[in-house]
C-alpha cells in the first residue's frame, strides 16, 4: 500500500531522541493522518546502532542506511530522493529527530499545505530555545545573510513538500548544500506557517559555534552568485568613495593645507586598498561563473552511490 505522506527524519547517533519522537507523533498527529504515513529514517551512518525502534502506529518504517557521514543537509537530500523514486505519495514532511520541531505542528502545517497544495510550506521560527550566546549569533547569521543574498530567511528544513514540488526540488542540485537554500535558489514556490521551535527531547545537541558557523557558510554558498555580484558592487561603490576621498586629498595637498607626507602616503594606502578589493571581487565572479558552466551533482539520479541498504523494521 502506497502511502499518502512520508515523515523524513535524518540522524546521526540519535536513537534515543527518535524513540521518542516517534512516540509524540503517534500522540499529536492526527490520526486520520497518521493512518496514511510511512516514516523514512535516514542514518547519517551513525557510530552505534539503536537497541529497538518505537512502534510507529502508522503504514510503516524504514532505515535507509548510509555508506558515510554526510551531514544533516545531504542526508534530507539523500532521503527526499529516495522517496521521490521508490515511495509514491502525496506530501513529504522533513523533520529533525531531536524533537525541536514538535510533532503537533504537523497538522498546522499540513493544514496549510492542502490550502495551498502547490507550495512547499516552510515552519518559520518565532520563538528558539536555545541559549542567549546562539540566539546573538544565529540573528548575526540572518543579518549578515540578508546583507550577502538580499533575501530574508526564517525558517529550516521542518517543512511539507507536496509530490509535484519533490520532484523539482530532488533536481536542484543546491539542496546538496543546503535544503532551505536550495529552495530559495530553486525560486520554487513556497510559504510558511509561524511555530515556535519545541525543546530537546533527549541528549545534548551538536549544533555548536562551529557548526552554526558550517551551516551559515553553506546557507550563503548556496546563493554564491548573488553574493559574488552584490560584494563586486559594494567594491565599486568603496572604490568610487576612496577615489572621492583621494581627490579631496590632492586638493588639500595643491592648496598647501596638509602635512608633508600625509598626502601622498593615504592617497597610495587607499589606491592600493581599492585595487585589491576591485581585483578580489572581480576574479570571485569570474569563479562563480566558471562554477555554472560545470556539471553539477544531481541528488535524484546520483543518491544511490551513498545508500548502503534499506531496512524494514517490523511493527
Amino acid at each position: 500500500m502506497n502511502p499518502n505522506n512520508v515523515i523524513l527524519i535524518p540522524q546521526y547517533n540519535d536513537w534515543e531522541a527518535l524513540n521518542l519522537l516517534i512516540e509524540r507523533i503517534n500522540q499529536d498527529v492526527t490520526a486520520d493522518t497518521l493512518a496514511v504515513t510511512s516514516l523514512v529514517v535516514v542514518d547519517d551512518c551513525s557510530s552505534h546502532d539503536f537497541t529497538r525502534i518505537a512502534d510507529f502506529k502508522g503504514l510503516g518504517v524504514q532505515i535507509v542506511r548510509l555508506y558515510r557521514n554526510l551531514g544533516h543537509q545531504r542526508a534530507i537530500a539523500i532521503g527526499l530522493s529516495y522517496i521521490a523514486q521508490e515511495m509514491p505519495c502525496e506530501r513529504v514532511i522533513v523533520m529533525d529527530a531531536d524533537g525541536e520541531d514538535a510533532p503537533k505542528d504537523i497538522n498546522a502545517l499540513m493544514a496549510a499545505s492542502q490550502k495551498t497544495p502547490d507550495k512547499i510550506i516552510f515552519a518559520q521560527r518565532t520563538k528558539r530555545q536555545e541559549s542567549f550566546l546562539f540566539k546573538f549569533f544565529y540573528r548575526i547569521y540572518k543579518l549578515i545573510f540578508r546583507q550577502l543574498t538580499g533575501k530574508i530567511i526564517m525558517f529550516g528544513n521542518f517543512s511539507v513538500i507536496p509530490q509535484r514540488r519533490l520532484q523539482n526540488i530532488v533536481r536542484v542540485s543546491e539542496i546538496w548544500n543546503n535544503f532551505p537554500g536550495g529552495v530559495i535558489k530553486s525560486r520554487l514556490p513556497y510559504d510558511s506557517v509561524p511555530i515556535e521551535r519545541a525543546k530537546r527531547l533527549a541528549g545534548e545537541s551538536k549544533m555548536n559555534f562551529v557548526s552554526l558557523v558550517m551551516h551559515g557558510l553553506s546557507t550563503i554558498s548556496v546563493l554564491i552568485d548573488i553574493v559574488a555580484v552584490r560584494i563586486l558592487i559594494f567594491s565599486i561603490l568603496m572604490s568610487v568613495a576612496a577615489l572621492a576621498v583621494i581627490c579631496v586629498v590632492l586638493f588639500l595637498k595643491w592648496i598647501h593645507n596638509a602635512s608633508p607626507g600625509w598626502a601622498s602616503t593615504l592617497s597610495s594606502t587607499l589606491l592600493i586598498l581599492v585595487l585589491q578589493s576591485f581585483l578580489i571581487s572581480l576574479f570571485l565572479v569570474f569563479m562563480v561563473l566558471q562554477y555554472r558552466t560545470q556539471q553539477h551533482f544531481i541528488p535524484a539520479t546520483q543518491y544511490k552511490d551513498f545508500v548502503e541498504k534499506i531496512e524494514i523494521i517490523p511493527q
